[in-house]
Order: C-alpha cells, then structure tokens, then sequence
C-alpha cells in the first residue's frame, strides 16, 4: 500500500493506514471479479447479455445497502464501504451460475494445461492482459501523484471518475460487449465488408451518443456534484475541484468509448498484440502528460492541479483511439460507409441546440447549494429530460434517421 498511497506515508497521515486495513477486506474481490467475468465472456458469447450487463449494479446497490445499514454499526464507519465490496463480488459471482446452468456451460473446475484450447487461450491472453493493465498502472499513477497534491485530491479525482465511469458504463462497455461475439461470427464467416459494417455502425453510434454525453457531463458537472454528494462534509469547495476534474474527464469521454469500440477490432480476429503496443503508447503519453499538466498548473498557480492529471488522462485516451483507428484502417480492415458528413452535422448541429437548451434554464450555482434534495434532483433530472429531447428532436430535424445507422447493424 505504500507504493500507491506515498505522500500519505510521507506526511503521517491516519488514511493510509485506513486504506491498508481497507484494501485487506476487498482484496479477495479480485478473485471473485475475475470468475464474474469469466462467466460473463461465457453468456455473451451465447447472445445472452442481460445477466452480465445487470451484474455490476449489485456492486452499487451493495455499497448503498452497506452505507445504510451498517456504517451505523461499526467502530469505523467507512469500513462498511469495504464489507460491502466483497459482498458485492459474491453477489455478482452467484448471480451468474443460474444463467449458465439453464445453458448448459456451467465451467467444472479441472485441470487441463496441456489442452490445446487452454494453451492457445493463454496465448491469447497474456498481451491482452499486458493491454488491460495499462489502465490500471495509469489510474495507479494517478493516485500516486494526487497524494503529493492538496489534501482531498484523491477524492476529487475519485468522485470525478466515479461519474465518468456512468456513461462509460452504460455505453461503452454494452457497445464493446455486443459488438465483439459479433464481429467475432463476422471473422470467421470471412466477410470482411459485414466486418467493417459493423465497426462502422457500432462508431455511428458510439458519436452520436458520446458527444452530447460529454457536453452535458462538462456542463453540469457541479449540479450534478452537488446533487448527489454536497451535504455535511462535502462542501461547496469540493464540489468546485471535483467539477475541474470531472470536466477534464468529460472531454475525454468520446475517446475512452471509441477505444472500447475499436479495439474489438483487433481482438475479434485474435490479434492482441496490436492494441497492447498501442495501449503501452498511450501510457507512456499518459505518464509525461501527468507530470507536464501538473507541473504547468502548479507552475501557474492555476486552480486544482489535481486537475492536470484527468487531463492528462483523457488526451491519452484520444491518442490511445487514434492509434486504433490509423491500424484498422491501414490493415484494410475498416472502410467508413457513406453517410458520415451528414451524421456527423446532424449531430454537432443537435448539440449545439442542446448547450442552448442547458444554458437557458440551468441557473446559479448558488442556486443549486441553497436548494433542498428533492428540488435539487428535481430540477437536475428536468435538466437532462430537456438536454436529451432537445437533442433527439434536433437530430431529427437535422434529417438522421434509423437507416442511417442499420446498415452496419444487421
């Protein structure tokens, strides 16, 4: 724990060793997170994806339940948040075993190396876990760096990325989820234009969603803040440097989709390898943009340096697609079909109404902090209604209609 949490260690204070006692509790979710999501990759590949998909909200629900009914109880209230994680894996791991019994596939633990399947997986397996833990060293570093910046970075940054991970969640995860047994089917079946189809519908769409999701995050950043979290110890102030954070998140929001979109491109016809070496690029990027963000806020004097390093985070992320995109397309595997000018006008003309929308009725922000919960959620939730019928009703009159995205959907 202290490689990750050095400035706390340095400067004595009580929450690295609450974080110590904490990550002790959860560190068997790995384990459990693991076999949830091996089951999951079993039912998506069977087109059964309601399951997986409803599975990580057990996750939330089992933190609220145990913020509710058993911070009360302990000696140390928050520990309860760490109760709950580990309560939450095996909730998720169990929830699992009946879909895959009334399928048939329920895995029976045996030990198999030497099958030609298992060694071939493994094959398969260890760039994509060189890929898939270049996130994790990013946020790593991130953490590490926010502990040297201001007490209450590391929340910031945490509640920032907490609401990032919403729409990244719901969009880019279900995209990547359906897309990929797709385009697997797509690969064997040796047609490569119904291969690049389907990325090409599955991009359409990851845009039009994306790009409003982004600009409403930026944009009512702090309501949202102050909705969900500005009571007793959270004040005012946090809610301003969490608002930073989170809006360097949001631009980067269209890019983290987009990645979750394309590299399925690669792995669908079993190449790792590419996306790792493009991963590893974008973490590097990512680590010296850190250090150059940060150093320039500080530097500055500019408000929440903690701010540098989403930043940093989300032109990585746009490096990271960019990479993806120039492979696909210089590997001939991606042609974009027709249609793309008009979508994307169609689509930056519907946001632009949808800002205006915002703007016209989104008010102070006193006006948020002196409100009640009830019209505080009231008003934030009249706020999206508005945003996201204003949008619809301007894509439609901006002429995109459905067949502009089913050719790739078949």
């Amino acid at each position: 724990r202290t490689a990750c949490r050095p400035g706390w260690l340095i400067d004595g204070r009580p929450e690295f060793w609450l974080s110590a006692d904490m990550l002790r509790i959860t560190f068997p979710y790995i384990l459990l997170i693991s076999l949830t999501a091996l089951a999951g990759g079993i039912l998506n590949t069977f087109d059964r994806f309601l399951v997986p998909a409803l599975t990580p909200a057990l996750l939330n629900i089992s933190l609220i339940a145990a913020a509710v009914l058993l911070s009360g109880h302990m000696q140390v209230p928050i520990k309860a948040l760490a109760w709950g994680v580990l309560v939450a894996g095996i909730a998720q791991l169990l929830v699992q075993i009946p879909a895959l019994i009334k399928l048939g596939v329920m895995p029976r633990p045996r030990w198999g190396w030497r099958h030609s399947g298992v060694r071939r997986i493994l094959k398969l397996m260890i760039p994509t876990l060189i890929g898939s833990s270049v996130a994790q060293v990013n946020l790593l570093l991130d953490i590490v760096i926010a502990t040297f910046l201001v007490s209450g970075s590391v929340s910031w940054l945490y509640y920032s990325d907490r609401l990032l991970e919403f729409p990244l969640g719901v969009f880019g995860v279900a995209l990547s989820t359906v897309i990929l047994p797709n385009l697997s089917r797509k690969f064997a079946s040796q047609d490569p234009h119904a291969f690049s189809a389907t990325l090409d519908w599955a991009l359409r769409l990851a845009f039009i969603i994306t790009l409003p999701a982004a600009l409403g995050l930026a944009m009512l950043a702090s309501p949202i803040l102050i909705t969900l979290f500005q009571y007793e110890a959270f004040q005012l102030s946090d809610v301003e440097m969490s608002a930073l954070s989170l809006s360097a998140y949001a631009a980067g929001l269209p890019a983290f989709i987009a990645v979750k979109v394309l590299a399925p491109g690669f792995y669908a016809r079993q190449d790792t390898k590419t996306p790792v070496k493009i991963a590893i690029v974008a973490m590097v990027s990512n680590m010296a943009l850190n250090f150059i963000f940060v150093g320039t806020f500080l530097a500055l004097a500019l408000k929440g340096p903690h701010t540098g390093l989403a930043l940093a985070s989300s032109v990585a992320a746009y490096i990271n697609a960019g990479l993806l995109y120039r492979g696909l397309r210089k590997q001939g595997t991606y042609q974009p079909e027709p249609g793309w000018r008009k979508v994307s006008f169609a689509v930056l003309t519907a946001c632009a109404a949808m800002v205006a929308a915002i703007l016209w009725q989104q008010g102070e922000i006193g006006q948020w902090a002196d409100a009640t919960a009830i019209a505080r959620a009231t008003k934030l939730s009249v706020l999206i209604m508005l945003g996201a019928l204003v949008y619809g009703l301007a894509l439609l009159v901006g002429g995109l209609r459905r067949h502009h995205l089913e050719k790739g959907a078949s």
